[in-house]
């Protein structure tokens, strides 16, 4: 089974970086960085079922079918993760957060995959998410953070 994990550090407080991460309208404007998926019906609700919808490519119709299984905000929050609505192969994406002196430490772990198509596509994830929290996470948390003291 193949999986992936990447870890950053940001400067904030972890309510500000858990909204950021977990508020349709915030998630939004990160994950298009990587030209990810932006969600709709998405709730920090356990059972909920949503999706992220992209764009579509060779091979994928441009929607990740997601539910909801766990939440202890602002720490955490586990959902599935299935590429396609007509497939059994289901992943499972975690998300942990932890105040630190400085700040939070945020960890996406994405776990599950399995035989060669699925190594290739934790690859392929872990490659697009690192993008997404480089580069598409911190400006959106400086500007809600900016917008919070105002």
């Amino acid at each position: 089974m193949s999986e992936y994990t990447v870890v950053r550090e940001y400067p904030y407080p972890i309510e500000e970086v858990w909204h950021v991460l977990t508020d349709p309208g915030q998630v939004a404007q990160w994950t298009t960085v990587g030209r990810g998926g932006r969600p709709e019906g998405f709730a920090t609700t356990p059972g909920t079922k949503f999706q992220l919808v992209g764009k579509p490519t060779i091979g994928w119709a441009g929607v990740v079918y997601c539910e909801v299984i766990s939440v202890d905000a602002p720490h955490a929050l586990r959902y599935t993760w299935k590429g396609d609505e007509a497939t059994d192969d289901v992943t499972d994406v975690t998300y942990l957060l932890e105040q630190t002196p400085v700040g939070t430490r945020f960890t996406w772990h994405h776990s599950g995959f399995t035989g060669i198509g699925g190594f290739g596509m934790s690859k392929l994830l872990g490659s697009v998410r690192k993008k997404m929290l480089t580069e598409g996470v911190p400006p959106v948390l400086a500007a809600y953070h900016l917008a919070a003291l105002a």
